[in-house]
């Protein structure tokens, strides 16, 4: 598994033929031939600017906002009012200008509503995950990591400079066969905990179990948790009763069910200290705009107030996942795997066309052979809205007939 990217159906093209320069024979000349393998393997990406929302615009089972926050009136208020107050910019990293007040109380209440003891705001959630592998794990430590994690999960265990151990899907049992075949300083377990590709979630007790027997970190990312696993959205640590553990972190992004943009660390004080004078994106990075920390903040205060906005989404991924047949999703993540990547991206180009917008996923992103449409459900869904999806899903052949 890769990147958490979203591979719309349509858009524009590189350019007027839809060719990509071949660099005139210099240097770059190599990436013609490269756009040329890509594009007759179904693999060339468009990036495919939306436009204001209203009508006639496509229905979006694509995107990650997945509590139908990201248009609510008091977030929109909550990012205005910071801009008013704080400025467009956060002015630099969080070690010189770039924290506020806004940040502090914006880390106060995703620790009290998650159940951590304390946590650390980021710009994006990539650079979340980056900094907690980094700072705590390096060269003669150990870390054992899911084959499908997400791509930042990925780049932060390969700049670690640790020694990477890359188990099974879901396979506890090969991550404890590993920490005790092996010799290590330190040792960290690492996984998502909803998958961002295949919607399914990691079995995170047997995971602490097997890390709290070794004396190791469990490093769990749960940016597809915050928000819609749980009782009122709590996350997926706090679920499995394993938020506040000595001997577990997590990290998390604003930029899904909380409608915004920004990341997050979660764990125990003396970790959340070690991040700001060890983690490189927390030190060097500038720091998370003040408009996206009161967005953040509202939508959190909104979650708060109407808990049964978590459960609405996981309500509307079981139907999503019933009229596809795939699995039984963990969150709001719905995978129909389709195989070619051709014919993943005819059938979004498909339900694109009726009205409804998918995410489809291919190679790097996920392993040769399963491409598949990725649809997110929200909140914010209605009966029409689902009658509407099933109408393009059955068109483009990926529905069990119900």
């Amino acid at each position: 598994m890769g990147t958490d990217e979203l591979l719309a159906a349509g858009g524009r093209p590189a350019d007027a033929g839809g060719r990509v320069a071949d660099g005139g024979g210099g240097p770059l000349s190599w990436l013609s031939a490269l756009e040329r393998e890509r594009r007759a393997a179904g693999l060339r990406r468009a990036v495919v600017p939306r436009r204001p929302g209203g009508v006639g615009e496509p229905l979006d089972l694509a995107g990650n906002d997945y509590l139908g926050l990201t248009r609510h009136p008091a977030v929109i208020e909550g990012g205005v009012a910071a801009l008013r107050t704080w400025g467009a910019g956060s002015t630099g990293s969080r070690l010189v200008t770039g924290s506020t007040t806004l940040h502090a109380e914006l880390e106060d209440a995703l620790a009290s509503h998650t159940g951590f003891d304390s946590a650390l705001v980021f710009a994006t959630g990539y650079a979340a995950n980056l900094a907690v592998v980094t700072a705590l794990t390096g060269p003669g430590d150990l870390v054992v990591a899911d084959e499908y994690n997400h791509a930042s999960l990925i780049d932060a265990c390969r700049l670690s400079k640790a020694e990477v151990a890359v188990v099974p899907h879901r396979d506890a049992a090969a991550a404890e066969a590993v920490l005790r075949g092996r010799s290590w300083r330190r040792a960290a377990i690492v996984t998502d905990a909803v998958f961002s590709a295949d919607g399914d979630a990691a079995p995170l007790r047997d995971l602490h179990a097997v890390a709290r027997a070794a004396g190791a970190l469990l490093v769990v990312d749960d940016a597809h948790g915050l928000g819609v696993v749980g009782p009122g959205g709590v996350g997926s640590l706090a679920a499995t009763g394993l938020a506040g553990q000595p001997d577990v972190v997590a990290t998390a992004t604003l930029s899904k069910a909380l409608g915004s943009q920004g990341g997050v660390v979660f764990g125990p004080p003396a970790v959340r200290a070690h991040l700001i004078d060890a983690a490189r994106t927390f030190i060097f990075d500038t720091g998370l705009a003040p408009a996206c920390a009161g967005a953040a903040l509202a939508a959190l205060r909104v979650l708060r107030e109407q808990p049964g906005l978590a459960e609405a989404t996981r309500t509307h991924a079981r139907a999503l996942a019933t009229l596809t047949g795939a699995h039984e999703p963990a969150g709001a993540v719905v995978s129909v795997v389709i195989g070619p990547a051709r014919a993943a991206f005819a059938a979004a180009q498909t339900c694109l066309e009726l009205g409804v917008r998918v995410g489809c996923f291919r190679p790097p992103t996920v392993p040769p052979g399963t491409s598949r449409l990725r649809l997110a459900a929200r909140a914010d869904l209605s009966a029409a809205d689902l009658r509407r999806a099933a109408a393009a899903l059955r068109a483009a052949g990926v529905t069990t007939g119900a």
